[in-house]
Formats: C-alpha cells, structure tokens, sequence
C-alpha cells in the first residue's frame, strides 16, 4: 500500500488537499493505443473500489492482468483540472496482481474524482487505458449524511443471471447515492458453488454464469481469490463499486458456513479439514480483493465519520469461541475477546459523535443455531439472566450505560430478512443497560430465509418483519434487502428505511438523538 505524506501535498500545491505527487508522468487518455512498440498494454481487468473514507483519507484498489506499477490520479472536479498524479505499488503474482493505494489529506466532506491505469514493468512508459472511479470524504462538520447496508452476496446457490437482471439490487442502492456502503459481512461465498442451472418454483429456470472458483468449495489461496472476482463479473456490482466507497466486515462465509478457530471440518466436500488453514488463506484474499484500510487482527476498526456519527466495526469471528449450547458461565469465552471488547467499551466512552453506529455481523437478539444443539449467534432462546455469549454484550451495554453513552444503534445482516428490533430493559431479564436499535437487512443477492426467533433476555421487540414464506427464496422472487440511514446534518436525527431489491421503502423510523 501507498500512501501520499503532507509534505508531497504541500509539494504539488493542491489548495484543499487532494493528495498527489508533484510527479511528471504521461497524461491518462482513453485513447491511447491498444499497441505500442509491439507490445500490447497492460490493463486493468475488474474495474476500481474504495474504502474505509474518512474525513481526509481513503483507499483505491485495482487489479492489473500482469505485473504492473499502478498509477492514481485524483480531482476535486470530473473533469480533473487541475489533478495530480499519485505513483503507487507495483502488483505482482503474490497479491494476485491487486494493489491498494492509500490517499491520504484529502479535503472533507467533498466528491473526489480519480482514475487508476497500470504501466508496463518491460516497457516503462507503456500504460493501460484508465478506469474512472469516484468516492465522497467524512465531513469535519454537521452536514447531510446518507449511507446502506446490507450483506450476503452470491449465496445458496444464487450467481450472476443476466436474464433476472444480475445483482440488480446494487445498481437500486447506486441511484440512493449513499456517501457509503457498510458491507455487514458475507460478501462472497466461499462455501457455496455453483450449478449451472437451478429450477424455480415457477418452472422457470436460473441459469448462472460460472468460474472455475465457482464449482466447488474454496480451498486454495486461488479459489478464495476466485470468490471476490466472480463478484465483480456483474456490471451492477461493479459499477456500483466504482462511485460508493465501501466498509468491509469479515463474517463466515469469507471462509465457511459458521466457523470458528480451531473447527476441524466434517464435511465431505473438503479436502482441507483444518479451518484454521482456511481461514489463514482467505484472509489473505479477502485483504487482497477488497479496497480496506490498515487492519490488524482482530478485523474490527473505528471508522469516524464526522461529528454524527461514528461506526465501530466489529470482528465477530476471528477469536470465536467453539459452537456449542452457549450457555456456560465462563466471562471470558465469547464472540469478540478481551481485547475487543474492552476496545469496543472505551471507544463507545470516548466517542463524541451523536451517534454511535455498532456494525455486528451477527444479530444480538435473534437465535441463529448451527445444527440441532449448537448456536452460531449471541443468543441461545433462554430469555433468562445473560448466558454465554450473551455475558460479553451484557458487559458492553452495562459499561455504556453507567458512563451514559447514548445513540447506540446495532446495524446486521447475516439472517437473510430484514427486520426492526427494539430492546428496552422494561421487557428484559437485565434492566442495567440504555434501550437501543437494532436493524437487520439483507440479503444482497442470496437465499431469503427466516424469520428467526427472538431472545428475551435483552428485551427484543420485532417492530418490524420483511421475511419469505419459504426458505431459500431465490432473489428472481424478491426478498432481498437493504437498509438506508439518513443523518440530517441540523437537527441530528437518524431516519432508518428497510428497503427491498428495487429500493422501495418497505419500513421507516426517525430516531431523535438523546443530549
């Protein structure tokens, strides 16, 4: 990764702050020739993303066919008057030929304009034609903000069918022009290949376009690679990718249907029992193919996103406990660890935004089972005093509660339905904690399922259900979703819309922001 310092900024001039190098390199043209001094350009072979922005930084990710040096111009203005260009990574075999490019002093609150080509390593000076991408800044002050989430894509056997109309559900959230995506986990599945032809109930029939990563489960480095590309074969995912910087969360599926450290699988399909091994070589694509910032593991992160609001990204995964019961008494056992969640309580503490965003990959209140006597999720259906998994969250909002941290809304997917939940100690079986929001949205462009139980033990409420009648419901017969927050820059409340593939509104609630 590439990073652009102030004093370059202040090199190259830019009054505001769009990041570049004060370099000489030939000017970006589409029209450039296909060949040139015999030799064909490079080029860039599944368009460009952005990610984690805040107020003055962002990542551009991009992909070239062949070895590579990957160049980065950026604007305030379409047209790009006025630009500077920004030398990035050279990309090799040993990121699968991916390069992230961090811009850094950008100015806040404002559309930046860039475009990403690739230069021969052989032939110095010979470049790919550019991609053009755009991506909007955090504000450093009260203003308007709109953003979505949602999860689950390409899952139970639901790819690309240009004949449904692809994943049209992203080019329904491209036209929201949200300033974001939080991408609440499940963003491919590794787990889940491909058949080229699935009935529908209807008697119609489903046909997906197919990769070789696509026809069986994920095993190799290559094969989990193979994941995220297959996602970037449709043109609405892409295009979207390409104007909306997005906020990447790590869930199961990135590896295998509700793993935990140290699983050893018993499932036929795989050659490569040991999860841990899994696990190791799709995080390695999932940080290759996705346009993250800096991240340690655990994957959690705070992204601040101007004086509204703040987002606390959670890794619900990576220090996992084993699947069982979950309803030991053992503290220290659970979802996040020590080190998170005393993370996730100080920066809830700490945080001055109105509202404090927590991006959980897994519902808090909803009983998610992983067989018939274990449990993948926080709850276990005792609507009782906290129990297993349930004692670290109890932790969590009792810490903000005492220090009266207020505006906490819980953002999830992972159910496959969406849905409003109100928790309020007046219903639960603990009254030390503030009553907060969570939403449910998804799925993307999967399977519909659900709905799934509630646990009392926090005081749920299902204000709101969108769910199909049978499981798996496949995305040609709807049940897809995604949620849209709306921040008004004056008075500060949070307007919350669950909406459908098609960007109906199906659900709407205007929270007010305590003081």
């Amino acid at each position: 990764m590439t990073s652009i310092s102030r004093r370059n900024l202040l090199r190259a001039g830019v009054a505001g702050g769009v990041a570049g190098l004060a370099l000489e390199a030939p000017a970006f043209s589409a029209s450039a020739p296909a060949f040139s001094l015999g030799g064909t350009r490079p080029m860039l072979t599944h368009g460009v993303q952005s990610g984690d922005a805040t107020a003055d930084a962002a990542v551009v990710w991009s992909r070239a066919d062949r070895p590579g040096r990957l160049w980065v111009q950026t604007s305030r203005r379409p047209d790009f008057r006025g630009s500077r260009v920004l030398r990035g990574p050279i990309v090799t075999p040993a990121t699968d030929f991916t390069g992230r490019v961090r811009l850094r002093n950008l100015p806040a609150g404002e559309r930046i304009f860039y475009r990403v080509r690739v230069e021969s390593l052989e032939r110095p000076g010979l470049f790919g034609a550019p991609v053009s991408g755009e991506l909007t800044t955090a504000p450093d002050r009260r203003r308007d903000i709109r953003f979505l989430w949602t999860g689950d894509v390409a899952g139970q056997g639901w790819g690309i069918d240009p004949a449904f109309g692809g994943m049209r559900i992203f080019e329904s959230m491209r036209l929201r022009q949200p300033d974001f995506l939080l991408h609440s986990g499940d963003t491919v599945y590794a787990d889940g290949p491909l058949a080229e032809t699935v009935a529908l109930p209807d008697g119609r029939m489903w046909r997906n376009v197919l990769t070789d990563a696509k026809l069986k489960v994920a095993e190799t480095l290559d094969e989990f690679r193979g994941q995220y590309a297959y996602n970037l074969l449709d043109e609405h995912y892409r295009r979207f990718a390409a104007e909306v910087p997005q906020i990447n969360q790590w869930d199961d599926h990135e590896v295998t249907n509700n793993w935990y450290p140290g699983e050893i699988l018993a499932d036929a399909r795989y050659t490569e029992k040991r999860v841990d091994v899994l696990a190791a070589r799709a995080r390695q694509a999932y940080l290759e193919w996705l346009p993250l910032g800096p991240v340690a593991a655990p994957l959690h992160r705070r992204i601040p996103y101007g004086p509204l609001l703040d987002v606390f990204v959670l890794d619900m995964r990576t220090v996992k406990d084993p699947n069982d019961g979950n309803t030991y008494a053992d503290p220290s056992r659970g979802l996040l660890g020590r080190e998170q969640r005393e993370w996730l309580i100080e920066g809830l503490r700490r945080s001055r935004a109105t509202w404090k965003v927590i991006a959980a990959d897994l519902p808090l209140g909803l009983v998610v089972p992983d067989g018939a006597t274990a449990q993948e999720g926080v709850a276990q259906g005792d609507p009782g005093a906290p129990k297993g998994r349930e004692l670290e969250f109890a932790e969590v909002l009792r810490a903000a509660h005492r220090h009266r941290v207020s505006n906490i809304v819980f953002l999830t997917a992972d159910v496959h339905y969406t849905a409003a939940h109100h928790y309020d100690p007046a219903r639960a079986a603990v009254q030390d904690f503030t009553p907060f929001w969570e939403f449910v949205s998804g799925p993307a462009h999967a399977g519909a399922f659900g709905p799934n139980a509630l646990d009392g033990t926090f005081g749920p409420e299902a204000v709101f259900v969108n769910a199909p009648p049978v499981a798996n419901t496949s995305p040609a017969q709807g049940f897809q979703h995604f949620g849209e927050v709306e921040i008004d820059g004056r008075s500060g409340d949070l307007t919350v819309h669950l909406r459908d593939r098609d960007g109906v509104a199906l659900w709407s609630r205007t929270l007010r922001p305590e003081r």
